[in-house]
């Protein structure tokens, strides 16, 4: 059986849109795929079919709680009424499909404007774009990763190898997958004052 709370968060600040539903059951799983692999290739068909793209799909814990957060992104930008819209057309797809088999918050929202790069499709489609990326480790020889980040704009994305290329400082400098923590768009807040 499933119970629902909905919970509207809005966050100014950071351009983050978000509509957010707890969902709670007491099922079993369906599939032994990524929950977030298998919710994406649910989905994916009808969030484009509403004029968005489904940019990520996230399930995790947080506290005590799961969630499954839903981020949709259109040329026009996302904005609370868009959420609302796409939360009540996917949340009976989700509930017919039974894909998680426990308690969580269904969440829908906007990437924001510092939008995270997670998936190779994010680095081709954002190539251009000043970024900032958090490293695990310096890179030897490279001044500019000495302090583990760096931004710069995003140049390059090698689907081979994973790796992309950012223009930091007048040098293209190549950063390994395996060694970005995080990376994320970057918006200068003081220039919009």
């Amino acid at each position: 059986m499933i119970k629902s709370r909905l919970a509207l968060l809005f966050n100014l600040y950071t351009e983050y849109v978000s509509v957010s539903l707890r969902k709670e059951k007491t099922m079993t799983k369906k599939s032994s795929k990524n929950t977030a692999a298998v919710v994406r290739e649910l989905l994916e068909g009808t969030v484009n079919s509403l004029g968005f793209d489904l940019w990520d799909v996230e399930y995790f814990k947080e506290g005590a709680d799961m969630y499954l957060r839903i981020t949709i992104d259109s040329p026009a930008g996302i904005d609370i009424t868009d959420c609302e819209r796409v939360h009540r057309v996917i949340d009976p797809i989700i509930d017919e499909a039974d894909p998680i088999d426990e308690a969580y918050m269904l969440e829908v929202s906007s990437p924001g404007v510092e939008r995270q790069l997670r998936t190779p499709s994010h680095f081709e489609s954002c190539i251009g774009e000043r970024v900032t990326v958090k490293l695990f480790s310096a890179i030897d020889g490279i001044a500019e990763t000495s302090g583990k980040q760096l931004t710069g704009i995003l140049k390059e994305f090698d689907p081979a190898s994973k790796d992309i290329t950012v223009e930091a400082n007048g040098k293209d400098i190549v950063i390994p997958w395996n060694i970005m923590s995080r990376t994320n768009i970057y918006f200068d807040f003081r220039s919009e004052e």
